[in-house]
């Protein structure tokens, strides 16, 4: 903090209550300067000296024969008369930052000019601010901070112009370059502390981080913040990282710490979307210059305090490019007041419609080639980290919501189904969204579970989440079926692919998954499920595919009857009646199914189960007590 003294004389003013009386001498006061409620007693002559503005109330009074005058609308108020009544008797006047924009604007209204006298107080806070608070960084926000109560004096002077000019050059310049206790707030680094566990005993300079500036200027109010951001910006020196920084900190400074609390208890939010304004307005153009997590937290404050439909098509427009670095917490945004839901699904929607615009937009441009106009298509498109980053944020997000007990199964489906063409590894995260809906909403009929059930292809299931589902008495007994079914298809397809010699049916080749998490020759969509097929039944030609394998393997040996529990025990084929014995044939696994739903009341562990990996493997392969056989041809 600089200061600055002024005069010579001991201070002589005494106060009296709200009255303030010069004792210096023996003279008595001839003029009484009344500023609301307080009033000075004082002499003419060392006021008019240096004062244009008051030789002229003086005369006015004279004429009125009135002792008194009144200048209640002084800026500063009466602290700031003070300061300049001081320095015309001479007296010692100290100037810092936060007191010299007040005394400035104060003598300015007093026009205490240098016509009237050499070295007026209005030139030496002039040569004070130009030579010491305006070189200073602090000094310069306090007093930038100041001018606040003292509008329109400090804007008429230019005062804001010269304190934001002087804090946008000290934030534009190299880190390397500053060497000045640079914040209020930041945390001392290790070295700094001397706690470092890599410090060698040498003392280093610390190196500044380039958002130094960042915690100081959250001290601003939100007009004179968003000046100087803006001149930051303007200035081009600053990377839009480092500015995103800046409106991160302050939104959770005025605007994010105190939302939840103001909105729930009723507090008036005029400041806090002022601030939402401000930051949104002043958000950097640059992908990646500020988190997509920043983003869900602004537009989950425009929902909250009710601001434009223009604050939340931006926001949406603008997640909608980086929605692969959100979270699934970010998502979970309440709904309007009107709204019975948990959580606004259609502002998600939406977002995942803009992220789905992005996947397949093309767009037209122009190009002059010498005498002709060719018409280029530019092609844009995500990439597949961030699909399968999508994919697997909106699964989770899915699961989320099916605890809600009033979302409507539309549209749940609807946000399914908006991203079912993006890359899965699996579709466990589809598997627990169903199951949790199922839980949540035991009266659904059995079309509509068809539906819900459709969402996910059991051949992209994990051996975990087979395992839970097999046990789960919420699915359909068709989509148990259609798990099973596909379990056995790899349990043989592993057996037949340990045997060089053998070679897979391409019917069989059909069912197994894509390694890019598509099935091949499956192209069946979600929005269509209400097919028996649909729903999983395993078809004759897919049983017929397991006997091949299964004649295959046994290399044209005798094979029994399906209903038959003997393998052919010949010495020579030994080998192949291992593989054999551990492939069960799809009668077993039915015979195995309808035994384990007819004991459902004695074994069943999905009501207490909500994910794939809370099943234990052992309960998935407890022997049944009875078989009971059926055809299947």
């Amino acid at each position: 903090m600089k200061y600055m003294k002024l005069g010579s004389k001991p201070d002589v003013f005494q106060t009296e209550g709200s009255n303030i009386r010069f004792v210096a001498t023996e003279l008595a006061t001839d003029i009484v300067i009344s500023i609301g409620d307080v009033k000075f007693y004082l002499h003419k002559f060392p006021l008019l000296s240096k004062s244009s503005r008051l030789q002229r109330l003086v005369a006015s009074s004279n004429e009125e024969k009135n002792d008194e005058v009144d200048i209640s609308d002084i800026p500063g108020g009466p602290s700031a008369f003070e300061i300049c009544a001081k320095f015309c008797y001479g007296m010692i006047v100290t100037l810092n930052a936060y007191n010299v924009l007040a005394a400035r604007c104060a003598a300015e209204y007093l026009e205490m000019f240098e016509t009237i006298d050499k070295g007026n107080l209005i030139y030496k806070i002039d040569v004070f601010l130009t030579s010491s608070v305006f070189r200073t960084w602090k000094d310069s926000i306090i007093v930038l901070q100041s001018t606040k109560s003292l509008l329109p004096w400090c804007e008429n002077l230019k005062v804001i112009n010269h304190c934001i000019d002087s804090i946008v050059s000290k934030a534009s310049i190299d880190p390397s370059e500053v060497e000045w206790s640079y914040t209020y707030n930041r945390k001392k680094l290790p070295s700094e502390n001397g706690i470092d566990s890599q410090w060698n005993g040498v003392r280093k300079q610390p190196m500044v981080p380039s958002d130094w500036w960042v915690e100081d200027l959250c001290e601003l109010e939100v007009d004179l913040y968003k000046r100087v951001i803006m001149t930051i910006k303007a200035k081009g020196s600053t990377p839009a990282v480092v500015i995103g920084e800046a409106l991160r900190a302050y939104a959770y400074r005025h605007l994010l710490g105190s939302l939840e609390d103001a909105v729930s208890n009723g507090v008036d939010c005029t400041k806090l979307r002022a601030a939402l304004d401000a930051i949104i307005f002043l958000l950097p153009a640059e992908e990646g210059s500020v988190s997509c997590g920043f983003l869900l937290k602004l537009l989950r404050a425009a929902c909250l305090l009710e601001s434009g439909e223009s604050h939340r098509i931006n926001l949406i427009k603008r997640i909608g490019t980086q929605l692969d670095g959100a979270s699934v917490s970010d998502l979970l945004i309440p709904p309007n007041t009107d709204e019975n839901n948990i959580y606004s699904v259609d502002l998600i929607m939406a977002i995942v419609e803009e992220f789905m615009l992005q996947n397949s937009d093309s767009v037209k441009e122009k190009i002059q080639d010498d005498e002709e106009i060719v018409e280029i298509e530019n092609v844009t498109s995500v990439s597949s980290t961030s699909k399968l980053a999508v994919a697997k944020l909106i699964d989770g997000y899915l699961a989320e919501i099916a605890k809600d007990p009033n979302l409507p199964l539309p549209k749940l489906i609807a946000l399914a189904e908006m991203v079912s063409s993006l890359p899965r590894p699996s579709h466990d995260g589809l598997y627990r969204a169903i199951d949790m809906y199922l839980k949540e909403h035991p009266s659904l009929s059995k079309s509509e579970k068809k539906k819900l059930c459709g969402l996910m292809d059991c051949k992209q299931l994990s051996q975990d989440a087979c395992m839970h589902a097999v046990q789960n008495e919420r699915l359909p007994l068709r989509v148990v079926v259609q798990v099973l079914f596909f379990e056995q298809v790899r349990a043989s397809i592993a057996s037949a692919r340990s045997d060089p010699s053998s070679e897979l049916p391409s019917a069989v080749r059909s069912l197994l998954p894509r390694e890019n998490g598509n099935s091949i020759g499956s192209s069946r969509s979600a929005a269509t499920t209400t097919t028996e097929e649909e729903c999983g039944v395993p078809t004759s030609s897919d049983i017929n595919s397991l006997r091949s394998i299964r004649l295959a393997n046994n290399s044209g040996g005798s094979e029994r009857s399906s209903g038959s529990s003997d393998i052919n025990k010949n010495s020579d084929d030994k080998s192949v009646a291992g593989k054999a014995k551990g492939m069960l044939m799809p009668k077993k696994i039915l015979s195995k199914l309808w035994s384990g739903k007819t004991n459902a009341g004695e074994k069943s562990s999905s009501d207490t189960s909500e994910s794939p990996g809370s099943v234990n493997p052992e309960e998935a392969k407890s022997t049944q007590s009875r078989i009971t056989r059926r055809s299947v041809s």
